[in-house]
């Protein structure tokens, strides 16, 4: 076979077709390509965040639902301004069971707590420490919300056990009208 100027630029249009393609067609594609991995390693990125976040936004529905739940439970514990006297009636009670003689109960203001109103009574008890004891393990388990802020005792003299405590009773309500605050 017999080379020509012919035969050589046949040779040469036939190398240069793969490397023209190579150039003009295939790096452009994978340069295509390329960019489109990357664009879907961000998106599948974007997806995972998106994902974790959907994961925590249905714990914190879960929370929230939880916390319904503990605040009504919370509230059912509060009684109306209505039912104070009730509880106050309750712990005389308590006091009488447990021989303690209820010298003095006085009233005072009621305060506004965090959306709950606060009833302080100002307590005066005289018994035996050990009956004042049961009287007080009573009063925590009554179903309502109350707490002691204060309290002072002094030992009588009359007999061994005998005291007397002067402490203030707190008890928490909702208003009348059902609305907190």
């Amino acid at each position: 076979m017999k080379f020509g100027i012919r035969e050589l630029l046949f040779l040469a249009v036939l190398i240069a077709m793969p490397i023209s393609a190579y150039y003009f067609v295939l790096k452009p594609l994978n340069r295509d390509i390329e960019k489109a991995k990357r664009e879907i390693a961000v998106k599948e990125r974007d997806l995972e965040k998106i994902e974790a976040a959907q994961s925590r936004t249905d714990d914190l529905e879960r929370e929230n639902e939880e916390l319904v739940v503990a605040i009504s439970t919370v509230e059912s514990r509060l009684p109306s301004s209505k039912e104070v006297d009730v509880i106050l009636e309750q712990v005389s009670e308590l006091a009488r069971k447990s021989r303690l003689e209820l010298r003095k109960v006085e009233t005072l203001k009621p305060v506004q707590m965090a959306g709950y109103m606060e009833q302080p009574l100002e307590m005066t008890i005289a018994g035996d420490f050990d009956d004042f004891y049961k009287f007080l393990l009573s009063v925590e388990g009554l179903d309502r919300i109350t707490r002691l802020p204060d309290m002072e005792m002094e030992k009588a003299d009359k007999q061994d056990g005998a005291m007397e405590a002067t402490f203030t009773l707190s008890i928490y309500f909702q208003n009348s009208n059902g609305a907190t605050g």
